[in-house]
Protein backbone atom coordinates (compact mmCIF):
# COMPACT_ATOMS: atom_id res chain seq x y z
CA UNK A 1 0.00 0.00 0.00
CA UNK A 2 3.07 2.44 0.72
CA UNK A 3 6.66 2.91 1.60
CA UNK A 4 8.71 4.03 4.30
CA UNK A 5 10.98 7.13 3.35
CA UNK A 6 14.43 8.46 5.02
CA UNK A 7 14.82 11.03 7.59
CA UNK A 8 16.62 13.55 6.18
CA UNK A 9 19.48 13.60 8.72
CA UNK A 10 20.12 10.80 11.72
CA UNK A 11 20.04 11.90 15.00
CA UNK A 12 22.48 11.10 17.77
CA UNK A 13 21.26 8.40 19.30
CA UNK A 14 17.47 6.39 18.53
CA UNK A 15 14.56 8.87 19.43
CA UNK A 16 10.75 8.76 18.30
CA UNK A 17 10.30 9.34 15.02
CA UNK A 18 6.78 10.60 13.24
CA UNK A 19 4.04 8.84 16.01
CA UNK A 20 0.51 10.16 16.05
CA UNK A 21 -1.72 10.68 19.05
CA UNK A 22 -4.37 8.26 19.28
CA UNK A 23 -7.71 9.37 21.64
CA UNK A 24 -11.35 8.04 22.36
CA UNK A 25 -13.85 10.78 22.86
CA UNK A 26 -15.55 8.29 25.06
CA UNK A 27 -19.11 9.11 23.66
CA UNK A 28 -20.39 5.13 23.13
CA UNK A 29 -23.18 4.02 21.25
CA UNK A 30 -24.64 0.42 20.00
CA UNK A 31 -21.55 1.17 17.03
CA UNK A 32 -18.79 2.63 18.92
CA UNK A 33 -17.66 6.04 20.00
CA UNK A 34 -19.22 9.21 18.54
CA UNK A 35 -15.18 9.76 17.26
CA UNK A 36 -12.14 8.20 18.21
CA UNK A 37 -8.98 6.59 16.58
CA UNK A 38 -5.62 7.82 15.18
CA UNK A 39 -5.68 11.76 15.27
CA UNK A 40 -2.74 13.61 14.79
CA UNK A 41 -4.20 15.66 12.58
CA UNK A 42 -7.17 16.67 13.76
CA UNK A 43 -9.85 18.72 13.80
CA UNK A 44 -11.11 20.07 10.53
CA UNK A 45 -10.96 23.47 12.50
CA UNK A 46 -7.07 23.74 12.84
CA UNK A 47 -6.30 25.55 10.02
CA UNK A 48 -3.81 25.54 8.10
CA UNK A 49 -1.74 22.37 9.85
CA UNK A 50 0.87 22.36 6.99
CA UNK A 51 2.59 25.40 4.87
CA UNK A 52 4.63 25.01 1.56
CA UNK A 53 7.31 27.75 1.50
CA UNK A 54 8.67 27.75 -1.53
CA UNK A 55 11.46 30.03 -0.29
CA UNK A 56 13.06 27.55 1.92
CA UNK A 57 15.89 26.01 0.58
CA UNK A 58 16.47 24.61 -2.88
CA UNK A 59 13.30 23.17 -4.08
CA UNK A 60 10.89 24.28 -0.92
CA UNK A 61 9.90 22.54 1.92
CA UNK A 62 6.22 21.63 3.10
CA UNK A 63 6.13 22.36 7.23
CA UNK A 64 3.47 20.64 9.03
CA UNK A 65 2.42 20.34 12.71
CA UNK A 66 0.63 17.06 14.35
CA UNK A 67 -0.45 15.99 17.72
CA UNK A 68 2.49 13.24 18.35
CA UNK A 69 2.16 10.40 21.13
CA UNK A 70 5.53 10.61 23.86
CA UNK A 71 6.83 6.88 23.87
CA UNK A 72 3.12 5.72 22.01
CA UNK A 73 1.49 6.54 25.36
CA UNK A 74 -1.81 8.99 25.37
CA UNK A 75 0.34 11.92 26.23
CA UNK A 76 0.14 14.94 23.76
CA UNK A 77 2.99 16.62 21.99
CA UNK A 78 2.91 19.63 19.72
CA UNK A 79 5.12 18.66 17.00
CA UNK A 80 6.55 20.09 13.64
CA UNK A 81 8.61 18.94 11.09
CA UNK A 82 9.31 19.37 7.44
CA UNK A 83 9.88 17.66 4.55
CA UNK A 84 12.69 18.40 1.84
CA UNK A 85 11.78 18.83 -1.70
CA UNK A 86 15.47 18.92 -3.27
CA UNK A 87 16.83 15.90 -0.83
CA UNK A 88 12.71 14.06 -0.90
CA UNK A 89 13.44 13.34 2.70
CA UNK A 90 11.57 14.26 5.82
CA UNK A 91 13.38 16.24 8.71
CA UNK A 92 13.46 14.49 12.61
CA UNK A 93 10.46 16.10 13.89
CA UNK A 94 10.98 18.43 16.96
CA UNK A 95 8.75 18.83 20.20
CA UNK A 96 6.95 22.37 20.09
CA UNK A 97 4.83 21.95 23.55
CA UNK A 98 4.56 19.34 25.76
CA UNK A 99 0.48 19.33 26.86
CA UNK A 100 1.63 18.16 30.38
CA UNK A 101 -0.28 14.52 30.71
CA UNK A 102 -2.89 16.24 28.39
CA UNK A 103 -4.33 13.65 25.94
CA UNK A 104 -6.73 15.23 23.47
CA UNK A 105 -5.92 16.18 20.15
CA UNK A 106 -8.31 19.19 20.83
CA UNK A 107 -4.95 21.15 21.98
CA UNK A 108 -3.33 20.00 18.60
CA UNK A 109 -1.61 23.15 16.32
CA UNK A 110 -2.24 25.05 13.41
CA UNK A 111 0.74 26.61 11.64
CA UNK A 112 1.77 29.90 10.02
CA UNK A 113 5.02 31.44 8.27
CA UNK A 114 5.46 35.07 7.79
CA UNK A 115 7.11 37.37 5.24
CA UNK A 116 10.47 37.04 6.98
CA UNK A 117 10.24 33.30 7.26
CA UNK A 118 9.63 33.03 10.70
CA UNK A 119 7.60 29.25 11.48
CA UNK A 120 4.50 30.36 13.96
CA UNK A 121 3.06 27.48 15.92
CA UNK A 122 -0.76 28.36 17.97
CA UNK A 123 -1.54 25.53 20.39
CA UNK A 124 -4.76 24.86 20.85
CA UNK A 125 -6.26 25.37 24.37
CA UNK A 126 -9.26 23.55 25.25
CA UNK A 127 -12.72 25.27 27.19
CA UNK A 128 -11.84 27.71 30.07
CA UNK A 129 -9.00 25.82 31.83
CA UNK A 130 -6.64 25.15 29.42
CA UNK A 131 -5.20 28.22 27.52
CA UNK A 132 -3.37 28.21 24.37
CA UNK A 133 -0.28 29.50 23.08
CA UNK A 134 1.61 30.71 20.54
CA UNK A 135 5.70 29.98 19.44
CA UNK A 136 7.75 31.53 16.90
CA UNK A 137 11.36 30.14 15.24
CA UNK A 138 13.81 31.55 16.22
CA UNK A 139 15.15 31.44 12.94
CA UNK A 140 13.50 31.83 9.63
CA UNK A 141 12.35 28.54 7.95
CA UNK A 142 13.90 26.57 10.48
CA UNK A 143 12.35 24.08 13.55
CA UNK A 144 15.61 23.76 15.57
CA UNK A 145 14.29 26.23 18.24
CA UNK A 146 10.76 28.05 19.33
CA UNK A 147 10.22 30.71 21.36
CA UNK A 148 7.22 31.01 23.19
CA UNK A 149 5.48 34.48 22.63
CA UNK A 150 2.07 34.06 24.16
CA UNK A 151 -0.33 32.52 26.25
CA UNK A 152 -4.18 33.16 26.25
CA UNK A 153 -7.58 32.00 25.69
CA UNK A 154 -8.40 30.18 22.37
CA UNK A 155 -9.08 26.80 20.93
CA UNK A 156 -9.55 25.89 17.10
CA UNK A 157 -6.89 28.74 15.78
CA UNK A 158 -7.05 29.65 12.56
CA UNK A 159 -4.07 31.94 11.84
CA UNK A 160 -4.18 33.90 8.56
CA UNK A 161 -1.15 35.81 7.58
CA UNK A 162 -1.96 38.61 5.22
CA UNK A 163 0.95 39.93 3.32
CA UNK A 164 1.60 43.45 4.44
CA UNK A 165 -0.92 43.89 7.22
CA UNK A 166 0.26 40.41 9.38
CA UNK A 167 -1.97 38.36 11.38
CA UNK A 168 -5.75 38.25 11.19
CA UNK A 169 -6.51 35.32 13.66
CA UNK A 170 -9.96 33.29 13.80
CA UNK A 171 -10.64 30.99 17.27
CA UNK A 172 -13.09 29.92 19.77
CA UNK A 173 -13.95 30.85 22.95
CA UNK A 174 -16.16 28.96 25.32
CA UNK A 175 -18.38 31.81 26.41
CA UNK A 176 -22.08 31.18 25.87
CA UNK A 177 -21.25 28.10 24.08
CA UNK A 178 -18.32 27.49 21.53
CA UNK A 179 -18.56 31.55 20.07
CA UNK A 180 -16.43 32.23 17.55
CA UNK A 181 -14.26 35.36 17.81
CA UNK A 182 -10.97 37.17 16.00
CA UNK A 183 -8.02 39.35 17.01
CA UNK A 184 -5.06 40.47 14.96
CA UNK A 185 -1.33 41.62 15.13
CA UNK A 186 0.93 43.34 12.98
CA UNK A 187 3.55 41.49 14.54
CA UNK A 188 2.55 38.09 16.31
CA UNK A 189 3.34 39.58 19.48
CA UNK A 190 1.41 42.47 20.37
CA UNK A 191 -2.90 41.76 19.98
CA UNK A 192 -5.64 43.39 19.70
CA UNK A 193 -8.69 42.58 22.31
CA UNK A 194 -10.82 39.90 20.87
CA UNK A 195 -13.63 40.33 19.04
CA UNK A 196 -17.11 38.13 19.15
CA UNK A 197 -18.18 37.39 15.59
CA UNK A 198 -21.11 34.54 16.53
CA UNK A 199 -22.80 33.83 19.47
CA UNK A 200 -25.91 31.63 18.56
CA UNK A 201 -25.54 29.27 20.83
CA UNK A 202 -22.04 27.78 19.21
CA UNK A 203 -20.29 27.45 16.33
CA UNK A 204 -17.56 25.25 14.50
CA UNK A 205 -15.94 27.64 11.75
CA UNK A 206 -13.49 27.21 8.40
CA UNK A 207 -11.43 30.35 7.39
CA UNK A 208 -9.11 31.06 4.47
CA UNK A 209 -8.25 33.82 2.51
CA UNK A 210 -7.33 34.99 -1.14
CA UNK A 211 -5.55 38.16 -2.14
CA UNK A 212 -5.98 39.49 1.07
CA UNK A 213 -9.55 39.17 1.63
CA UNK A 214 -10.70 36.64 4.08
CA UNK A 215 -13.74 34.14 4.16
CA UNK A 216 -15.34 32.29 6.57
CA UNK A 217 -17.74 29.03 6.76
CA UNK A 218 -19.47 28.51 9.85
CA UNK A 219 -22.21 26.24 11.50
CA UNK A 220 -24.13 26.75 14.46
CA UNK A 221 -25.15 24.52 17.68
CA UNK A 222 -28.67 24.91 18.80
CA UNK A 223 -29.53 25.60 22.46
CA UNK A 224 -25.46 25.46 22.40
CA UNK A 225 -25.56 21.65 21.94
CA UNK A 226 -22.87 20.51 19.40
CA UNK A 227 -24.48 17.35 18.38
CA UNK A 228 -26.96 19.44 16.92
CA UNK A 229 -24.70 21.35 15.00
CA UNK A 230 -26.47 22.78 11.80
CA UNK A 231 -27.15 25.49 9.03
CA UNK A 232 -24.37 26.80 6.51
CA UNK A 233 -23.35 30.49 6.81
CA UNK A 234 -20.73 32.49 5.17
CA UNK A 235 -19.08 36.04 5.49
CA UNK A 236 -15.78 37.56 4.46
CA UNK A 237 -13.91 40.51 5.29
CA UNK A 238 -12.08 43.04 3.11
CA UNK A 239 -10.40 45.15 5.20
CA UNK A 240 -8.35 42.48 7.99
CA UNK A 241 -11.51 42.59 10.29
CA UNK A 242 -12.77 45.46 10.41
CA UNK A 243 -15.26 45.16 8.59
CA UNK A 244 -17.70 41.59 7.41
CA UNK A 245 -20.18 41.33 4.65
CA UNK A 246 -22.12 38.62 2.93
CA UNK A 247 -21.28 37.02 0.15
CA UNK A 248 -23.04 39.82 -1.77
CA UNK A 249 -21.15 42.27 -0.04
CA UNK A 250 -23.76 43.70 2.52
CA UNK A 251 -22.11 44.93 6.27
CA UNK A 252 -23.07 42.54 8.81
CA UNK A 253 -23.50 43.69 12.60
CA UNK A 254 -21.32 41.32 15.02
CA UNK A 255 -21.74 39.67 16.81
CA UNK A 256 -24.67 37.57 15.00
CA UNK A 257 -27.37 36.24 17.01
CA UNK A 258 -29.82 35.42 14.34
CA UNK A 259 -30.02 32.01 13.31
CA UNK A 260 -32.10 32.85 10.52
CA UNK A 261 -30.50 35.92 9.65
CA UNK A 262 -28.23 37.44 7.51
CA UNK A 263 -24.79 35.39 6.53
CA UNK A 264 -27.31 32.02 5.78
CA UNK A 265 -26.61 30.18 2.90
CA UNK A 266 -28.92 27.18 3.27
CA UNK A 267 -31.66 26.37 6.30
CA UNK A 268 -30.51 22.61 6.82
CA UNK A 269 -32.12 22.78 10.40
CA UNK A 270 -35.77 22.72 8.96
CA UNK A 271 -34.28 19.56 6.80
CA UNK A 272 -33.04 17.63 10.15
CA UNK A 273 -29.68 17.66 8.95
CA UNK A 274 -26.31 17.94 10.89
CA UNK A 275 -23.87 19.87 8.53
CA UNK A 276 -20.15 18.70 9.20
CA UNK A 277 -17.28 21.36 7.77
CA UNK A 278 -14.46 20.04 6.19
CA UNK A 279 -12.95 22.76 4.00
CA UNK A 280 -12.86 25.83 1.45
CA UNK A 281 -11.40 26.59 -1.33
CA UNK A 282 -11.97 29.34 -4.83
CA UNK A 283 -13.33 28.58 -7.99
CA UNK A 284 -11.04 30.03 -11.12
CA UNK A 285 -13.68 33.35 -10.94
CA UNK A 286 -12.35 33.56 -7.21
CA UNK A 287 -15.58 32.41 -6.04
CA UNK A 288 -15.81 30.19 -2.90
CA UNK A 289 -16.46 26.92 -2.49
CA UNK A 290 -17.38 24.80 0.28
CA UNK A 291 -16.83 21.21 1.17
CA UNK A 292 -19.20 19.60 3.57
CA UNK A 293 -20.95 16.08 5.21
CA UNK A 294 -24.31 16.02 6.30
CA UNK A 295 -25.86 13.66 8.02
CA UNK A 296 -28.94 12.36 9.62
CA UNK A 297 -27.64 11.97 13.40
CA UNK A 298 -24.89 12.94 15.35
CA UNK A 299 -24.11 8.73 16.96
CA UNK A 300 -22.12 6.53 14.56
CA UNK A 301 -23.59 3.69 12.69
CA UNK A 302 -26.96 2.99 10.42
CA UNK A 303 -28.88 5.82 12.02
CA UNK A 304 -26.66 9.08 10.59
CA UNK A 305 -27.28 8.14 6.84
CA UNK A 306 -27.32 9.41 4.32
CA UNK A 307 -23.95 10.98 4.78
CA UNK A 308 -23.32 13.11 2.18
CA UNK A 309 -20.24 15.06 0.77
CA UNK A 310 -22.06 17.78 -0.32
CA UNK A 311 -20.29 21.00 -2.28
CA UNK A 312 -21.59 24.08 -2.11
CA UNK A 313 -20.31 26.95 -4.32
CA UNK A 314 -20.70 30.73 -5.34
CA UNK A 315 -21.66 31.14 -9.08
CA UNK A 316 -21.48 34.92 -8.90
CA UNK A 317 -25.41 35.13 -8.27
CA UNK A 318 -26.49 32.06 -6.18
CA UNK A 319 -25.36 28.99 -3.97
CA UNK A 320 -25.49 25.66 -6.20
CA UNK A 321 -25.41 22.55 -4.13
CA UNK A 322 -23.85 19.08 -5.54
CA UNK A 323 -23.43 15.83 -3.73
CA UNK A 324 -19.79 14.03 -4.38
CA UNK A 325 -20.77 10.82 -2.55
CA UNK A 326 -21.66 9.22 0.78
CA UNK A 327 -19.64 7.98 3.49
CA UNK A 328 -20.16 6.04 6.76
CA UNK A 329 -19.07 8.17 9.46
CA UNK A 330 -19.71 11.97 10.16
CA UNK A 331 -16.26 12.30 10.91
CA UNK A 332 -14.67 11.19 8.26
CA UNK A 333 -12.65 14.33 6.99
CA UNK A 334 -11.45 15.19 4.00
CA UNK A 335 -9.99 18.36 1.95
CA UNK A 336 -10.55 19.81 -1.90
CA UNK A 337 -8.02 21.16 -4.06
CA UNK A 338 -9.44 23.53 -6.76
CA UNK A 339 -6.35 23.62 -9.97
CA UNK A 340 -8.44 25.52 -12.50
CA UNK A 341 -11.11 23.35 -14.51
CA UNK A 342 -9.25 20.26 -12.12
CA UNK A 343 -11.62 19.90 -8.84
CA UNK A 344 -10.23 17.14 -6.67
CA UNK A 345 -11.07 15.79 -3.35
CA UNK A 346 -9.10 13.55 -0.69
CA UNK A 347 -10.73 11.73 1.88
CA UNK A 348 -11.89 8.32 3.61
CA UNK A 349 -14.97 8.08 1.68
CA UNK A 350 -14.74 4.17 1.87
CA UNK A 351 -15.76 1.85 4.02
CA UNK A 352 -12.65 0.94 6.74
CA UNK A 353 -11.27 -1.93 8.47
CA UNK A 354 -13.48 -0.37 11.22
CA UNK A 355 -16.43 0.01 9.25
CA UNK A 356 -18.30 2.28 11.39
CA UNK A 357 -15.55 4.11 12.86
CA UNK A 358 -14.04 7.47 12.36
CA UNK A 359 -12.28 7.14 9.01
CA UNK A 360 -11.70 4.48 5.87
CA UNK A 361 -9.97 4.10 3.18
CA UNK A 362 -8.84 6.94 1.31
CA UNK A 363 -10.05 7.66 -2.11
CA UNK A 364 -9.31 10.23 -5.17
CA UNK A 365 -12.26 11.97 -6.49
CA UNK A 366 -12.48 14.43 -9.71
CA UNK A 367 -14.66 17.04 -11.17
CA UNK A 368 -14.01 18.50 -14.36
CA UNK A 369 -17.59 20.38 -14.24
CA UNK A 370 -17.15 23.04 -11.25
CA UNK A 371 -18.31 20.30 -8.87
CA UNK A 372 -21.30 19.32 -10.40
CA UNK A 373 -20.60 15.90 -10.87
CA UNK A 374 -17.84 13.60 -9.82
CA UNK A 375 -15.77 10.33 -10.37
CA UNK A 376 -13.60 8.10 -8.38
CA UNK A 377 -9.93 7.95 -9.81
CA UNK A 378 -8.42 5.88 -7.37
CA UNK A 379 -8.37 4.05 -4.08
CA UNK A 380 -5.43 6.12 -2.44
CA UNK A 381 -5.16 3.11 0.59
CA UNK A 382 -6.73 -0.35 0.44
CA UNK A 383 -6.61 -3.13 2.61
CA UNK A 384 -5.36 -1.62 5.63
CA UNK A 385 -5.06 -2.79 8.91
CA UNK A 386 -6.85 0.50 10.53
CA UNK A 387 -8.90 3.22 9.63
CA UNK A 388 -6.97 6.52 7.78
CA UNK A 389 -8.29 9.68 9.30
CA UNK A 390 -8.53 13.06 8.90
CA UNK A 391 -6.45 13.94 5.32
CA UNK A 392 -5.01 17.66 5.33
CA UNK A 393 -4.27 19.76 2.49
CA UNK A 394 -1.31 22.22 2.94
CA UNK A 395 -1.39 25.53 1.80
CA UNK A 396 0.15 26.11 -1.77
CA UNK A 397 0.60 22.34 -1.56
CA UNK A 398 3.70 20.82 -3.80
CA UNK A 399 2.85 18.05 -5.82
CA UNK A 400 5.17 15.70 -3.87
CA UNK A 401 3.40 16.44 -0.54
CA UNK A 402 -0.02 17.02 -1.48
CA UNK A 403 -1.87 15.98 1.59
CA UNK A 404 -1.41 13.90 5.19
CA UNK A 405 -3.23 11.87 7.37
CA UNK A 406 -3.12 9.34 10.46
CA UNK A 407 -4.32 6.29 10.85
CA UNK A 408 -5.30 4.01 13.87
CA UNK A 409 -8.10 1.53 15.08
CA UNK A 410 -11.05 3.30 15.89
CA UNK A 411 -12.30 0.65 18.23
CA UNK A 412 -9.45 -0.02 20.62
CA UNK A 413 -6.25 1.53 21.69
CA UNK A 414 -3.63 1.14 18.72
CA UNK A 415 -0.30 2.96 17.71
CA UNK A 416 -0.93 5.72 15.27
CA UNK A 417 0.83 6.22 11.93
CA UNK A 418 1.16 9.25 10.13
CA UNK A 419 1.60 9.16 6.14
CA UNK A 420 1.85 11.34 2.83
CA UNK A 421 0.70 11.16 -1.01
CA UNK A 422 1.99 12.86 -4.23
CA UNK A 423 -0.50 14.93 -5.97
CA UNK A 424 -2.20 11.85 -8.16
CA UNK A 425 -2.30 9.51 -4.63
CA UNK A 426 -0.40 6.81 -6.56
CA UNK A 427 2.64 6.89 -4.22
CA UNK A 428 1.87 6.95 -0.17
CA UNK A 429 4.61 6.68 2.16
CA UNK A 430 4.51 6.14 5.62
CA UNK A 431 6.76 8.21 7.70
CA UNK A 432 9.10 6.92 9.97
CA UNK A 433 8.18 5.83 13.59
CA UNK A 434 12.20 5.70 14.68
CA UNK A 435 15.44 7.43 13.64
CA UNK A 436 18.04 5.07 14.26
CA UNK A 437 21.57 5.85 14.31
CA UNK A 438 23.94 3.62 11.85
CA UNK A 439 26.91 4.72 13.68
CA UNK A 440 28.12 6.41 10.46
Amino acid sequence: MCASIAFAQESESGVAGYRGIWFPLGQLSEYGDKYSGGLGTYTAKHRPVAVFASEAGEAGRTFFTYGGAKDDKRHLLNMIGYFDHATKTLAPPVVVHDKGGVDDPHDNSSLSIDSDGRIWVFVSGRGRSRPGFIYRSREPYSIEAFEQVRKAEFAYPQPVWIEGFGFLHCFTKYTQGRELYWSTSADGIEWTADQKLAGMGGHYQNVEQRDGIVYMSFNYHPGGVVDKRTNLYFLKSEDQGETWRTVEGAVVETPLTDPKGIGLVRDYESEGRRVYLKDMQFDARGHPVMLVVTSAAHVPGPEGEPRIWELVRWNGSKWIFSEVTRSTHNYDMGQLWIEGDLWRILAPTEAGPQRWGTGGEIALWESRDSGKSWAKMRDVTSNSKNNHTYVRRPLNAHDDFYAFWADGNANEFSQSNLYFTNRDGSNVKQMPRTIFNTGN
